[in-house]
């Protein structure tokens, strides 16, 4: 069985389509919603087709021994449950993002980290939802995503293919892609093993596979489209300098219009497979081939 496409909104995603190119803002932004705006515009102009945010209920996310933990931020010395409800975005942030998302014609939507925050982001109609890699083994948040009956992309960092297995049991076939990822951020180049995204179409034929990458540098990613990636993602940022986790994983804006841009060209140049003299071979045939065909060697 060969891979199906997918819709994500009204673009197909598949063997055959363009490779859907996500920019992953999650929260780089750091809370502040001109920050997104900044980026999303950015990714807009570079050419992909959608960006992401993260979401997350702090109070359902944080383990609770880690509420009163104090950390360094950039607002000051605070709690960490109060530095994870300082990078979330508010429900009006969230309306300018999609009133600016429409305005750009790029798409938009989440990863959710609990089911509240499911429930949140459906408000807006996203056209799909991502499974963070943490999330591959949490089975009330997929039960939660499938019930909205929406596409669902699969990331697999730090997960047996069994427990793949079951997550994709839980989430169903129908509207299903998955993702090849290592969870390290930035990720070593050894431990990417863009080979496993070719493991991943054999193990599940019917569903698109695409690539989530966390590493520094392009030139892995136009790897993994060469190697059949039918979708994409990458961290972006405004300046890597910044503070935050993700940041120094993540491309910015004059890298990735340079990513989204070679992908269309690695696409352009993979043809069908189909081997053919093309036309623009005849000059160059007529002035070096000695003959037209394979001669008989001579009594």
């Amino acid at each position: 069985m060969t891979q199906r496409m997918r819709m994500i909104g009204d673009r197909p995603v598949g063997p055959g389509a363009p490779v859907y190119v996500i920019g992953e803002i999650g929260i780089n932004h750091n809370g502040d919603v001109d920050l997104a705006l900044k980026m999303i515009e950015g990714a807009a102009h570079a050419g992909a087709d959608a960006v992401k945010f993260q979401k997350r209920t702090p109070e359902l996310c944080t383990p609770r021994a880690q509420w009163d933990v104090e950390r360094d931020t950039p607002w000051g010395r605070m709690k960490y449950i109060d530095y994870r409800r300082k990078v979330e975005l508010s429900e009006r942030d969230y309306e300018l993002i999609d009133e600016r998302c429409r305005e750009l014609g790029i798409q938009w939507f989440t990863s959710c980290w609990d089911e509240e925050s499911v429930a949140f982001t459906e408000a807006f109609d996203p056209p799909c939802y991502k499974v963070a890699s943490a999330s591959v083994t949490d089975g009330p948040l997929l039960e939660a995503l499938r019930t909205t009956g929406r596409t669902i992309i699969l990331s697999t960092g730090m997960s047996t293919l069994e427990q793949v297995d079951r997550a994709v049991e839980l989430v169903g076939h129908e509207r299903l892609l998955i993702a090849h990822a290592t969870s390290a951020y930035p990720c070593p180049l050894e431990c990417l093993n863009l080979k496993v995204i070719d493991t991943l179409q054999q193990r599940y034929p019917g569903c698109p596979i695409g690539y989530s990458g966390h590493e520094v540098g392009l030139a892995t990613t136009w790897a993994a489209v060469a190697l059949g990636a039918t979708f994409v993602e990458r961290h972006i940022t405004l300046d890597r300098a910044m503070w935050g986790s993700d940041q120094a994983a993540s491309v910015e804006m004059g890298g990735f219009a340079r990513l989204v841009s070679n992908i269309r060209d690695i696409e352009t140049s993979l043809g069908d497979g189909v081997k053919r003299v093309y036309a623009c071979e005849e000059a160059p045939r007529k002035k070096l081939r000695r003959f037209d065909a394979i001669l008989p060697r001579s009594a």
